[in-house]
């Protein structure tokens, strides 16, 4: 199924967009209008959540894992990513 969110966050939006087959996620695509340090890095946050069962713990351990990695998104939380991965659940499915 494929799920969608859009997620406001203190001084940016972040857009998910992701592929959830079995509980897990299969595939996802994190967009918006933010600051990430190194700019490539979030190719690296998408990887680590590939795969992951799409429940909060799960994805905020990857989260967790990606922000050790030295990551650096100003004004924008490892909580703010957690919601908006999660609130692509809330939104349900894409028709």
């Amino acid at each position: 199924m494929k799920v969608s969110n859009l997620y406001k966050a203190e001084k940016g939006l972040i857009r998910i967009h992701a592929d959830v087959e079995d509980g897990r996620i299969r595939d996802i695509r994190i967009t918006g209008d933010f600051f990430m340090t190194p700019e490539e890095a979030i190719a690296s946050l998408e990887e680590m959540l590939k795969g992951r069962r799409f429940e909060a713990e799960d994805v905020g351990e990857a989260i967790e894992k990606f922000y050790a990695t030295g990551a650096i998104t100003p004004m924008i939380s490892k909580e703010d990513f957690a919601k908006a991965v999660m609130g692509a659940k809330d939104e349900g499915p894409i028709a």
